[in-house]
């Protein structure tokens, strides 16, 4: 049983006779755009409530847990509640695989307008590509759209939100030590990867760029503190160690026991994350639905044709408006 505050002079009681997080369930993407951008629905807590979190003003998200536990699953039903809109564009990174043929985006990579496998040079050069964008949103949007913050309007499909999924993260971060010169050139490029997500993460959330990192842990050496620490909003599915829930979600997990994502080891608990929500005490555990392979191909299939380069978004939106589009960067040197 919970009782919460609910506004001056009440409370809300609820009480649940079996245990909602052990229950599996499904979500059946409808297809149709989203009415409310800035609402992203994770699932249903511990008493079957709806979750929500708002994406408006936030710059990055990190999701974390041991594999198998749901991470990408979660994330699948991401992309498949915002594919939809063309206001909406996504590209990912995913550290697992060569292509997008061979992991967990294959039925998805044909709604995102930029993919890259574990090639740290081609993973440097679509962040490079982005922090591009960034800088030349940041230097057009008080012109184009009037104001400071795109989440002032909103998305559009001439300035849509631009999702960034970085999948297996530590795979684009890890440092490499050692004295050849293949060695020396591998640390300095992740280094710089590490720097060029930086600067999406803590400068792109007003021009509407959103990052979403996923590792097994978020520990420091898998996703530098200087981007971790500074992403809002953070998940973790299950965890087997304490000091791993602390990296994911704070250090005040360890004043919440029955909360940390280690009790949620047991296979009935695949699909469950922890995350501590605005305006709530503690931490809440939240059951995410499973999204087929199917359902997922066919929205991608559905929506491909919704795909955009964000780049010539801009440009496009620059011409209509009268002004002179900063050079469109390349995805090289």
């Amino acid at each position: 049983m919970s009782v919460l505050p609910d506004g001056p002079g009440k409370v809300v009681i609820r009480g649940v006779r079996s245990d909602p997080l052990t229950t599996p369930t499904t979500h059946r993407p409808t297809g149709r755009p989203l009415t409310d951008l800035t609402r992203w629905e994770l699932g249903v807590d511990e008493y079957a409530a709806r979750v929500c979190v708002s994406l408006a003003n936030v710059p990055g998200v990190t999701v974390a847990g041991v594999p198998g536990a749901g991470k990408t699953s979660g994330v699948n039903k991401f992309v498949c509640d915002f594919a939809p809109s063309a206001a909406v564009q996504i590209a990912a990174a995913d550290g697992k695989v060569s292509r997008a043929s061979e992991g967990d985006y294959a039925d998805l990579v044909k709604r995102m307008f930029a993919f890259c496998g574990d090639d740290l040079d081609e993973a440097n050069a679509l962040f490079k590509r982005l922090v591009e964008l960034r800088k030349r949103r940041s230097a057009t949007i008080r012109d184009v759209l009037g104001v400071k913050n795109m989440w002032h309007v909103g998305p559009s499909p001439e300035w849509p939100l631009t999702v960034l999924i970085i999948d297996e993260a530590h795979t684009y971060f890890r440092e490499y030590k050692g004295s050849d010169a293949e060695t020396k050139r591998l640390a300095a490029l992740t280094a710089e990867s590490a720097r060029l997500v930086e600067d999406l993460v803590k400068k792109g959330r007003s021009v509407g760029i959103l990052v979403i990192l996923i590792s097994q842990k978020t520990t420091g050496d898998a996703i530098p503190t200087f981007i971790r620490d500074v992403c809002p909003i953070g998940l973790s599915f299950a965890q087997k160690t304490v000091e791993a829930a602390v990296a994911a979600l704070g250090e005040d997990i360890r004043n919440w026991p029955d909360s940390r994502p280690v009790t949620l080891q047991d296979p009935a608990y695949v699909g469950v994350a922890v995350m501590a929500m605005q305006g709530r005490p503690g931490y809440t555990r939240i059951r995410t639905p499973y999204v087929s392979d199917a359902d997922a191909a066919g929205v991608a299939d559905a929506t491909s044709h919704l795909t955009a380069d964000p780049d010539l978004c801009l440009d496009a939106l620059l011409r209509t408006t009268g002004r002179t589009a900063p050079p469109t960067p390349s995805l090289t040197k």
